[in-house]
């Protein structure tokens, strides 16, 4: 990793900027120089919300050079509220507290440090919401509406 390309890609990292096909209307994370869906080359920047919820997780026990550090750490599949799905650090939540379906939003946070005196990298994780949804639920009706799993559970758990 270096200067150069770290410079290159700070809007996505620190804004969460990706790009809209004037082509097709699709929205991109990563910017892409040709729009997969229609190939067209007409693409805008793209502001995203930073908001969505855990599509899909690991934790890791073992990490890879550099990560040492941050051991045990979670990784997550994150679907933005526009769409995209995202691979990112979940931060500020212990590992057994994640699940599939939670709120969260993006923060800027340090992701590596190269050498003793060297690089630090920012850029974004995702930690759990400090809002609620919009619509007027509460958090737990708002599982019932996207988590199968937790639609069957509840359903099972209500007397008539």
């Amino acid at each position: 990793m270096n200067l150069a390309r770290n410079w290159r890609l700070k809007k996505e990292r620190y804004l969460l900027e990706g790009a809209h096909c004037e082509g097709c209307g699709k929205v991109l994370f990563p910017t892409r120089p040709v729009c997969p869906a229609c190939r067209s080359r007409a693409l805008s920047p793209y502001q995203f919300s930073g908001r969505g919820e855990v599509y899909s997780f690991s934790t890791v026990y073992q990490a890879p050079e550099g990560f040492e550090a941050y051991v045990p750490y979670t990784v997550a599949l994150v679907r933005l509220e526009e769409g995209p799905l995202v691979t990112a650090q979940l931060s500020d939540v212990d590992p057994g507290e994640v699940q599939i379906g939670m709120p969260v939003e993006m923060v800027t946070r340090k992701l590596r440090e190269y050498g003793e005196a060297g690089l630090l990298v920012y850029g974004y994780k995702f930690r759990p919401a400090l809002w609620q949804p919009t619509n007027g639920y509460k958090a737990e009706e708002a599982l019932v509406d996207t988590v199968p799993e937790y639609q069957v559970a509840q359903r099972s758990t209500v007397s008539v």
